[in-house]
């Protein structure tokens, strides 16, 4: 494909030598930032992680000698952190419109410092599940994350086609048959403004991560979110904006909890910090909350129309999408957090309040394994085959 050719930057993005600059060298660029593998730094063989704590976790002189690294030393210390690391997750292959291709070397999988995305949080993002070798709902994602672009105002530097087949190869480049496909829009590169004025080009990235772990039934607790929720025009956008998110999640495991769920400005039931919320009556109705005023939840959309199935079984009564009060949630025979990292999570207890009889509903239940089934054999308007 021509869009897969040397991009604009390339030749700026490693230095043709691997040599020690100073400082105030104009070779000298602070040009890279690692996408989801956490911040490090290395002094005297010491490594240094991040904490949630806001003590120091060494001494002063422990960094007051901070060596200077090559390119070469940079990216095998790297290296080096990353084998350190222990996770679920692989990331098997990623895609950068800065490098105009894909690469599967880890220690590659690198966007610039001075974008937008990085110090600005101008981007926005999305992501895919893989499923026995199919991208289920990619083109419903897709969409998704383009309506978001244009929110942003970021023109995304390829049409739709082309972005759906270089997502489509990355995915086939990283042999990965079960994991998710994430990807980002960003202003771009260009300086450290808060104008994206000054950046030349927007730019898109995608990574596959393999998670081989099973998806979870196991009933969980959740509790009411302190942290204030994004205003609608934030809150219908999947933006890298996301510190709310982290500071409800956090709140959430700080309590024991799963998960915090959001109440809108007038008092009713919002959403969890990255998936949406439902709720199956004494009636036998599904409940779910409005979008007007939260992401439209892909996953929750597609429940909504398996969950049809269900009311022709007998097991629902109903289907309605409609605001609900805390009390007639917390009164409800099940509740369920629904999205693409969890499919459909029952919860048994919210607050100190047990939800139903305190079990994993058989509603809820239902519909994961409507879910799940969809995922492998569902019709193609929801999964997309990848060429390996």
């Amino acid at each position: 494909m021509a869009f897969l050719s040397t991009p604009p930057f390339a030749s700026t993005a490693y230095p043709a030598k691997f040599s020690h600059h100073s400082l105030d060298s104009p070779v000298f660029t602070p040009r890279f930032s690692v996408l989801g593998l956490g911040f490090r730094s290395i002094s005297h063989g010491v490594v240094v992680r991040n904490s949630n704590q806001a003590e120091p976790l060494v001494d002063s002189t422990q960094i007051a000698d901070v060596p200077l690294l090559s390119c070469l030393e940079a990216i095998e210390r790297l290296k080096t952190s990353q084998e350190n690391q222990k996770s679920k997750q692989q990331y098997l292959a990623m895609y950068s419109s800065i490098f105009g291709g894909i690469t599967t070397d880890k220690a590659a999988m690198v966007i610039p410092m001075d974008d937008h995305m990085v110090h600005r949080g101008h981007g926005v993002f999305d992501t895919a599940a893989i499923m026995d070798g199919y991208l289920y709902e990619l083109d419903q994602h897709l969409d998704r994350f383009l309506r978001s672009a244009s929110m942003a105002k970021i023109n995304p530097p390829f049409d739709r086609e082309s972005i759906r087949g270089i997502l489509i190869q990355t995915v086939s480049a990283s042999k990965c048959r079960k994991g998710s496909l994430r990807y980002w829009l960003s202003a771009g590169p260009g300086d450290f403004q808060l104008s994206p004025s000054g950046c030349q080009q927007s730019a898109l990235y995608a990574i596959v991560i393999q998670d081989l772990s099973p998806f979870d039934q196991k009933g969980i607790k959740v509790v009411t979110s302190s942290v204030p929720i994004k205003t609608p025009q934030f809150a219908t956008m999947k933006s890298v904006n996301y510190l709310p998110n982290v500071l409800s999640k956090m709140e959430a495991e700080e309590n024991g909890s799963y998960a915090a769920i959001w109440l809108d400005d007038d008092g009713f039931i919002a959403e969890g910090p990255n998936m949406n919320v439902a709720f199956v009556t004494k009636e036998k109705e599904l409940v779910m909350p409005h979008f007007d005023k939260i992401l439209s939840g892909c996953t929750a959309k597609r429940v909504l129309a398996l969950a049809e199935g269900l009311m022709r079984e007998g097991k629902l009564q109903g289907i309605r999408v409609g605001n609900l009060s805390v009390e007639e949630g917390k009164k409800a025979d099940e509740m369920m957090l629904i999205g693409s990292g969890v499919l459909v999570r029952p919860v048994l207890q919210w607050d100190e309040h047990v939800i139903g009889d305190g079990k994993e509903g058989p509603v809820t239940l239902s519909l994961l394994n409507l879910i799940l089934d969809d995922m492998k054999s569902g019709p193609p308007t929801v999964r997309v085959p990848v060429p390996y």
